[in-house]
């Protein structure tokens, strides 16, 4: 596996690019994310194919899922506001979720491409950026939306010296966001691969079951602190 370490670059391995103009995408990354998107939403639409007033399989599986997501949001956002962001919340915890199991579960270098090799989303640091750069957006979204321009009294209260604090503060949320995502779901891959190549099949396959706890705790506390950040936006401030 090719490392390269200069003075302010860290590359580690090789990626699959696509050229399109000046831009350089990450055909992995959208390769790897186009096939938990197709799982989703064929999981989806099994579920929702035969709708029974007595719900069994894939259908009482999303049933328990949209009430799950749906008491999570509620208790982060306030009964005023949920309702809105359960689509979102529940999406980013539904795409990390798969992409993490995904990664643990699925044989993605049998995958073979003409540079580059297939993984997780989640395991690429443009994935977990891109996902809290969304978060980040849906957090001013929400409180402009809700309050208009009172949504700035937060950057004053209870000071107005507290300013450039807050706004480091929002800034350094989607940074700690996508890099604790990244960090936990990189370092379990790497627990296992030195395992395997080590110990063959005996000592990985704990650490594999672990790493499924993990990947979902992982999902869930992205998921949670997403809508956490979305409920301090649209809290109203009582001075």
């Amino acid at each position: 596996m090719p490392f390269h370490l200069p003075l302010a670059e860290l590359e580690l391995g090789q990626h699959l690019y696509w050229r399109i103009g000046n831009l350089n995408l990450h055909g992995q990354v959208f390769l790897s994310s186009w096939i938990v998107i197709g799982v989703l939403l064929a999981f989806v639409v099994l579920g929702t194919r035969r709708m029974e007033r007595d719900p069994r399989g894939a259908q009482n599986l999303l049933e328990f899922l949209w009430d799950y997501i749906r008491d999570l949001t509620r208790d982060q956002i306030g009964e005023k506001a949920y309702r809105d962001w359960i689509p979102f919340i529940g999406t980013l915890f539904l795409f990390i979720f798969v992409s993490n199991w995904g990664g643990a579960l699925i044989p993605w270098k049998l995958v073979h491409l003409p540079s580059g090799e297939l993984g997780a989303p989640t395991a690429d640091s443009n994935t977990t950026i891109a996902l809290a750069l969304l978060v980040s957006l849906a957090y001013f979204y929400a409180g402009l939306s809700r309050k208009g321009l009172r949504f700035f009294e937060y950057y004053v209260d209870p000071i107005p010296m507290m300013v450039p604090f807050k706004l480091i503060e929002d800034f350094t949320r989607p940074l700690s966001l996508s890099m604790r995502l990244f960090g936990n779901i990189v370092a379990d891959e790497l627990v296992v691969a030195v395992l395997v190549f080590l110990v063959p099949l005996i000592v990985p396959l704990p650490v594999m079951f672990l790493g499924l706890f993990t990947s979902a705790i992982q999902a869930l506390i992205f998921a949670t602190l997403a809508a956490y950040y979305i409920g301090e936006a649209v809290h109203e401030y009582h001075h």
